[in-house]
């Protein structure tokens, strides 16, 4: 894609069209949690959006409360792309998060290498069907509230709420910074490295062996 500007106004950087190693992330969280802003937040492409504006046949179907000032939706699923270095780079999908479209959820999920849970924290049991769904396909996650100005939480009365092991790791951002949402990849990256080395640790180095004493 050649250089252009970005909806946040930075330039955007020319990539390459080829890379060795496709990561596939996914985004997922209920209905109005901010997994679209973040794709267009981190992402250093113009992003991909299946966003159309919300109707009144809708509202039968959608739960918007908490979130009366939506005006459009996700009706498929939001792209985006994260170059890490010369040979591999991040593929984001953002996944819709009406009940109507879970169905996609679990296509979406195959390849995934790892998740962000997104949560508003004023509506925590809109999350409880993603966590469910990920840990049923045994994908890894973090899981991150995006700040909207509501009561403030603990860690521990989140992790509570919406019964986190305590392995999984649990994160506060706002979905509308580049350098927040890039935080909550690198957690997420890190996370899934940790994961890696506890399945198959390395051998440890043995002691040389003295040469001996003529």
């Amino acid at each position: 894609m050649d250089s252009a500007t970005s909806d946040r106004g930075e330039p955007r950087q020319a990539l390459s069209s080829t890379a060795d190693n496709g990561l596939k992330i996914v985004i997922v969280g209920g209905f109005g949690v901010g997994k679209t802003t973040m794709v267009r937040s981190v992402s250093e492409i113009r992003p991909l959006n299946t966003e159309e504006t919300m109707t009144k046949a809708g509202e039968a179907v959608d739960d918007t409360e908490g979130i009366t000032a939506k005006t459009a939706t996700t009706v498929a699923f939001d792209f985006g792309r994260i170059t890490l270095d010369a040979h591999n780079v991040l593929y984001l999908f953002g996944a819709p998060g009406q009940e109507r479209f879970w169905f996609l959820w679990d296509r979406l999920f195959s390849g995934t290498l790892g998740a962000v849970v997104l949560v508003d924290t004023r509506r925590l049991a809109d999350s409880w069907y993603a966590i469910d769904r990920l840990e049923h396909h045994g994908t890894p996650f973090v899981v991150a509230c995006n700040d909207f100005g509501g009561p403030a939480h603990t860690p521990e009365q989140v992790r509570g709420a919406l019964d986190l092991p305590p392995e999984v790791p649990l994160l506060f951002c706002d979905a509308r910074s580049r350098a927040s949402s890039k935080q909550v990849l690198i957690s997420l990256v890190e996370h899934l490295q940790h994961l890696q080395r506890a399945r198959h640790p390395q051998p440890a180095l043995q002691p040389p062996i003295p040469e001996p004493t003529p």
